[in-house]
């Protein structure tokens, strides 16, 4: 405590940040076989560095991520957080997936009584999260929830309003009350250790983050909310990596250019595009940003279009490819146009007529989408 004058102000408790960083992400299959989604690349970063960034630049160094029992290459990529100025710990999840809300009481050992930030990995925003912290602070909050007013609310969990004030949430309504999303951002003081508890499991068997808030709501938690400004994406399904990445790469500003390539004087590089080290251009290149091209790829007879990123390694040939993610270490051959697409590590395309016997040949897992 801080004495002055006869007077004692109490500290403010330092707040932790804990990033869910589990689950399995069917829905992103095939990708996901074979990469944590949170490690999936949006204009060359992994998509979870975005949340620690945030978290990092709101004034919270302590982070503790959650991870799937086992885990091993979040940890590889992120280290100890020393390079954003931070300390991470990792912390696996007990007992299975029992939810979101659960992942909040595994770490309870970690958190103690301090409150929390609460940032699903597989969010990002273009705007500050110092606001909200400071809002959550400053008011004395138990709850304070991130708001976006999205198209299909009923993908979310929803707020229900009595004037201006969230009476409670319901997690995916098929009948949204409002056409706000509740963000993968959350602050809260330790009252949501009660809330978990006192909440029995959903239908499919998780404990629900919207029946926690609701919880907290009814049982006299002081509860707020803040409405994001600029742009929020989840990144739940594959078109929303796309939309992710193309929001990220508007972002690129000034970018190496040819400084970091080794160029074709026949290479026309127009917009905002950033080259990584050891990249070999031409001949016979045309790159309009905003692009991302990673270390030490080689592109000759190639039209890189708009919003696409393109991993360390890549080998791209007599192609076109535009609004696309493509993995380090692909190569895509003779390919005509690519757009729309993402394409894995070391992922091969080329023209089905440059081999024998002639005709598509095709490698699919589960979940995949082709159009021939």
């Amino acid at each position: 405590m801080t004495w002055r004058r006869g007077l004692v102000f109490a500290m403010v408790q330092p707040m932790k940040a804990l990033i869910a960083a589990g689950g399995r992400a069917t829905r992103m299959r095939p990708i996901t076989h074979t990469i944590n989604k949170h490690l999936i690349p949006l204009a060359n970063r992994p998509m979870i560095v975005n949340a620690i960034e945030k978290i990092v630049e709101a004034g919270i160094t302590e982070i503790i991520i959650n991870v799937n029992p086992g885990e091993t290459e979040i940890q590889k990529a992120l280290g100890d957080g020393s390079a954003w100025g931070a300390k991470i710990q990792y912390l696996e999840q007990q007992g299975g997936p029992k939810g979101v809300a659960h992942t909040i009481l595994n770490a309870q050992h970690l958190i103690g009584d301090e409150p929390v930030l609460f940032y699903l990995g597989d969010n990002i925003i273009l705007g500050s999260v110092k606001p909200f912290v400071e809002k959550f602070e400053n008011e004395g909050l138990d709850c304070l929830l991130a708001l976006s007013r999205v198209r299909d609310p009923q993908r979310f969990g929803v707020p229900e309003f009595e004037g201006d004030r969230i009476i409670r949430v319901l997690e995916k309504p098929k009948n949204p009350p409002s056409p706000f999303a509740v963000t993968g951002i959350y602050a809260y003081s330790s009252k949501i250790f009660d809330a978990v508890r006192a909440i029995q499991p959903s239908d499919r068997g998780e404990y629900e983050i919207s029946d926690a808030n609701t919880w907290i709501i009814q049982n006299g938690g002081k509860v707020s909310y803040q409405e994001i400004t600029g742009w929020w994406k989840d990144t739940g399904l594959p078109q929303d990596l796309l939309e992710g990445n193309a929001l990220m790469l508007d972002q690129v500003r000034d970018g190496n250019g040819p400084a970091f390539a080794d160029a074709d004087r026949h290479v026309s590089i127009q917009g905002f595009v950033d080259i990584g080290e050891g990249t070999m251009l031409g001949p016979n290149v045309l790159i309009r940003g905003p692009v991302s091209i990673g270390k030490k790829c080689k592109l000759s007879e190639c039209y890189i279009g708009p919003y696409t990123s393109l991993g360390d390694g890549c080998i791209i040939e007599n192609s076109e490819i535009e609004h696309s993610i493509i993995f380090e270490q692909a190569s895509i051959q003779n390919a005509g146009r690519i757009v729309d697409s993402i394409i894995g590590q070391k992922a091969k395309v080329t023209d089905a007529k440059s081999t024998l016997p002639r005709g598509n040949k095709l490698i699919i897992g589960d979940n995949s989408v082709v159009e021939l």
